[in-house]
């Protein structure tokens, strides 16, 4: 079944086409008929399935044609993160560009102004968070009273975030009998009960949720000693290959990130407590390939979406099922294979059990030693170079160590320029 079958816009058709994309997705031959016709939808597919560009060739193709006014936008996809709103819209905006539609990132860590700017001149499509969209609601910068489709993708993460009041409010905003699409892995209580308070008779496709992905995932616990760990992540992390690190606190993944530095592993940390320019430029540089390794917090790693990851790693076992399958959910995306490991001593040997058997995972159970063939038949590890690295949050492009938007200055020598005080008589008055 080609996209022209399932009823896509033949401009869209076209610009797929470009882009290499000429055969749907298993989930988007399933739901894009039913959202195209205006249907609800209630999507259980598993992260990286293709479910993006599922809602955004139905949403696309209804408002082809359509205008927005000003601080009226007449789509809305609801997103947990920002580093997922930037990700859908990286999606959408040139396939929107097709059909002479825009969109907007509206998210916090990014241009206040510039969103609000973009709202004032008109845009067809919104891609947000919660909660700089209250914010904007609040301030009256933008009314929610046009709206004709929400999409609510990865509900249960923002269940999971605190953010259905927002969510709720939200939806309550928009036209009662709008098109709603809400794109979940797991259905519990929260997000059911956003289902049967918003969703209208909704079409429902249950396709390879997380829980399901056996076929192209495979779970391994590897028990090791405590003395031996830090040694054997950084082997894992000198594999080729991307693979992603998975810490539970900031501290945490800085600790980690600068340990495989100084062994000469390039890797990045991502978490809640870096600089939005700082979370672009590690994600940047693990999609790009410079880093081959990523160290994340759960919240920061929910905004990842990078197709080619090949192994997941639990460095520190997760606190529930949940943050399991959230995790290994960053592998064997698009119908790709992946590896899923968890590190862990023989104290934790039982835990990990149980964990994954709520899970729903089948787990196979190695001891292993640093570098030993057991290790490198599962994880491909290698010795690392031993050749430091500089942390590549803080390494521009220009080999400098801000954005070039940060304030502050350097001497040419690389150093701090110390900023001479200026006498009182001196002193003037800053602009206001």
């Amino acid at each position: 079944m080609s996209f022209k079958d399932l009823g896509v816009n033949s401009a869209l058709i076209k610009a797929l086409n470009l882009a290499g994309i000429d055969k749907p997705f298993p989930i988007q031959k399933a739901t894009l008929p039913d959202a195209i016709a205006g249907k609800d939808i209630l999507g259980r597919g598993q992260t990286g399935s293709g479910k993006t560009l599922a809602f955004g060739l139905a949403l696309i193709s209804r408002l082809a044609g359509k205008t927005a006014a000003p601080m009226r936008p007449l789509a809305l996809i609801l997103s947990p993160t920002r580093e997922l709103a930037m990700q859908i819209s990286d999606v959408i905006a040139p396939l929107s560009r097709s059909v002479n539609l825009n969109s907007q990132v509206v998210a916090g860590g990014l241009s206040y102004s510039k969103q609000i700017q973009a709202l004032k001149r008109g845009v067809p499509i919104v891609v947000a968070t919660p909660g700089r969209l209250i914010d904007l609601i609040q301030k009256k910068h933008i009314k929610l009273d046009d709206i004709l489709i929400t999409v609510l993708d990865e509900a249960d993460q923002m269940a999971d975030m605190g953010f259905l009041p927002d969510v709720k409010r939200i939806l309550d905003l928009t036209k009662p009998n709008g098109q709603r699409m809400l794109f979940s892995a797991t259905l519990d209580k929260d997000v059911d009960s956003l289902v049967k308070k918003y969703l209208r008779n909704p079409v429902t496709h249950s396709l390879a949720n997380e829980k399901s992905t056996a076929g192209n995932m495979t779970h391994h616990v590897l028990i090791m000693e405590q003395a031996h760990k830090d040694l054997i992540t950084a082997q894992i992390a000198a594999r080729k290959g991307k693979s992603i690190f998975f810490v539970r606190t900031k501290h945490g993944a800085d600790k980690l990130a600068k340990k495989m530095n100084q062994v000469g592993v390039a890797v990045g940390a991502l978490h809640g407590g870096k600089t939005q320019s700082q979370r672009s430029r590690v994600l940047e540089a693990f999609k790009s390939g410079k880093t081959s390794a990523l160290v994340a917090t759960d919240v920061a790693a929910r905004g990842i979406h990078v197709d080619d990851v090949s192994l997941v790693v639990h460095v520190d076992v997760p606190e529930n099922h949940k943050d399991y399958l959230h995790r290994a959910g960053r592998t064997a995306r698009a119908g790709a294979v992946g590896t899923v490991v968890t590190l862990a001593t023989h104290k934790q040997r039982k835990g990990v059990h149980g964990l994954t058997s709520r899970a729903g995972v089948k787990l196979t159970e190695s001891t292993v030693r640093p570098l030993d063939s057991t290790l490198v038949r599962i994880t491909g590890a290698l010795e690392p170079s031993g050749v430091p690295i500089e942390d590549v949050a803080h390494t521009n492009s220009d080999g400098s160590g801000r954005s070039r938007n940060e304030r502050g200055s350097r001497s040419k020598g690389g150093g701090r320029r110390k900023k001479s005080r200026p006498r009182p008589n001196e002193r003037r008055k800053r602009p206001r």
